[in-house]
């Protein structure tokens, strides 16, 4: 599961962003920094992010799972950021559809053959709404992982 080595270096409570490439920036920077990912990184996340947008509308809470080739990876991995105030995310699917996004699981996938699996394991937990409104409300990176781990226990 990829929710078994989460790290505290990449898990942000109260991240500041203005946009959806700040979070982005900020988020693949500390990809970068960790040795998970490649330079190229960052770019390539924005740029497919403008192509295949990946905003999703949760019962009302806007979540993101923006992720790119796996190319510019170099080791597996999972972000996760609750952003102190909402960005604005395209709606998956969509074109021009806006999500006012504060809930954001980046991922690095390395096996080109895990990237459905990584996005399924997401998925179960963001459709939970209990499980967001918990990780909304979060003021400690230890606290997102107990209940991610609390959650895929129950799965």
């Amino acid at each position: 599961m990829i929710w078994e080595e989460l790290k505290d270096s990449l898990i942000f409570t109260e991240l500041q962003a203005e946009t959806s490439d700040d979070v982005m920036r900020q988020l693949g920077a500390a990809f970068i920094n960790e040795g998970y990912c490649k330079e190229t990184y960052v770019e390539a996340l924005i740029a497919r992010e403008k192509e295949f947008p990946t905003g999703l509308d949760v019962d009302g809470i806007g979540v993101a799972i923006p992720h790119t080739d796996v190319s510019h990876v170099n080791e597996p991995g999972i972000a996760i950021a609750v952003l102190t105030d909402p960005v604005t995310f395209i709606q998956m699917g969509t074109d021009d559809e806006i999500t006012q996004v504060k809930l954001v699981f980046m991922l690095a996938v390395k096996d080109p053959n895990a990237h459905l699996e990584n996005l399924q394991q997401i998925i179960a937990i963001i459709q939970d709404t209990e499980v967001l409104k918990k990780l909304l409300e979060v003021t400690e990176k230890k606290e997102i992982i107990e209940i991610i781990k609390e959650k895929e226990n129950s799965l």
